[in-house]
């Protein structure tokens, strides 16, 4: 995997600041360097020279399955759905448990839609996915949505033979539909699956005919949890640890971190990267492919904490913009504008204990607005985004005046609002 990323050696460029290539230039590159260009690249332009590309589909699938779902949230319409048609069962199945669950709901609306988006794609594709398809979960969906009767050497009962059924496919299994606007959809799946799987098809409809209960959505999400955890997305209970407070006067960087390869470093979500933040002088110095992979867990872990839903771009950057501006507050708490020390502690010190101390700093300005209160509108602005369960920067306080909040992103924020409410405290 490319290491041309925005963690890595160009941490500096941003990424507005996209590579420009024409499609017939991209063509003629080997694909390792495809690769690399398509790292630099915004959204919609990796979008089209990836679908354009005769190695279109080895491309996408050289993704890690979250870059791919990034970009196709990223761009959407009709080139989302063709990328979609080329993504591997591994990333269908990523997709899908990030769009199926709210926390730990399953929604049938979202199942629907995206096994329409599966079946847009070529017949050959959905056979290969299709064996990759939680058994539990079809079951699970298809025991919300349909009425099953009969099977293999069954004798239907009076109540049976005297419902009115929609339709079998086999001349074995009778059918109703329960909700009826997504019987279209549910219909073409089944069609598909009894023509292509006959064997999956008969199974699924005696499941469907049993007992579907609360245990069988807990046993989906947990199936679920355990898959997006070997991707390096946290338990939501496990990530809520890096919100932890920790006390700034007593924290002491370790100089021992042990860190372990297990999920591969990509690119993160895009965010601009300006080069000018002491966290990304600090980058520079301290690259390595372990170190990527830390950042990734973490900004994964936030996610996660947040419950930022990866189909939602604009929250997901601010989640990124949070950890990126927590870690640099922490960093030059520590080490004063120097960057070699601060290179020094992102080599020994885990970077989720600099997330919870950048936290932890600007937690103790929350404990100040908790005690105050204002009739005065700006005054007021500024202690409401403080008083929120992931404090905000207020940026009336900024010198561009903007009525609205960012995240804390150094420690002249943390300084500016700790002078601010000793002012107000008087």
């Amino acid at each position: 995997m490319s290491k041309n990323n925005i963690t890595g050696k160009d941490a500096g460029r941003s990424v507005a600041a996209s590579v420009q290539v024409s499609e017939d230039e991209f063509r003629t590159l080997p694909f390792a360097d495809k690769r690399n260009d398509l790292d630099g690249m915004l959204p919609g332009e990796k979008m089209a020279l990836i679908l354009e590309d005769p190695d279109g589909k080895k491309l996408a699938r050289a993704m890690q399955p979250h870059e791919l779902y990034w970009l196709f949230k990223e761009n959407g319409g009709p080139e989302a759905m063709e990328l979609l048609g080329l993504a591997s069962p591994e990333q269908c199945v990523f997709i899908l448990d990030m769009e199926l669950w709210s926390r730990w709901s399953f929604s049938e609306d979202k199942a629907v839609e995206y096994l329409g988006y599966i079946m847009l794609g070529s017949e050959d594709h959905f056979l290969e996915v299709l064996p990759h398809l939680d058994f539990n979960l079809l079951s699970l969906f298809l025991g919300r949505e349909l009425i099953v009767a009969g099977g293999i050497g069954d004798i239907n009962t009076d109540e049976e033979r005297q419902t009115d059924w929609d339709h079998t496919f086999d001349d074995v299994f009778l059918i109703k539909f329960r909700n009826p606007k997504h019987a279209t959809i549910i219909g073409t799946f089944l069609e598909l699956v009894c023509r292509l799987d006959n064997p999956l098809y008969a199974a699924l409809m005696e499941s469907v005919s049993g007992e579907i209960d609360i245990e069988s959505e807990e046993e989906c999400y947990h199936i679920k949890s355990g898959r997006l955890a070997d991707l390096g997305f946290p338990p939501h209970d496990e990530a809520l640890e890096i919100y932890s407070r920790i006390s700034s006067a007593t924290f002491t960087p370790g100089h021992n971190k042990m860190l372990l390869q297990s999920v591969e470093a990509t690119t993160l979500p895009g965010i601009l990267l300006t080069g000018k933040t002491f966290l990304e002088r600090v980058i520079l110095r301290a690259d390595s492919e372990l170190f990527r992979m830390e950042l990734n867990y973490l900004i994964n872990t936030a996610l996660v904490a947040d419950e930022a839903h990866l189909a939602d771009m604009e929250q997901m950057r601010s989640v990124v913009e949070r950890v990126y501006g927590y870690l640099n507050i922490a960093l030059e708490y520590l080490s004063q504008g120097d960057e070699s020390k601060g290179a020094e502690i992102i080599a020994g010190e885990y970077l989720k204990r600099l997330f919870q101390l950048g936290f932890s700093l600007i937690l103790d300005l929350k404990y100040s607005a908790d005690k105050l209160s204002s009739a005065d509108y700006a005054t007021g602005k500024v202690l409401s985004g403080l008083k929120t369960a992931r404090p905000r920067f207020y940026r009336g306080l900024d010198p561009d005046g903007i009525d609205g909040y960012r995240e804390f992103l150094e420690l002249q924020d943390v300084a500016m609002v700790s002078a601010f409410l000793k002012r107000l405290e008087g």
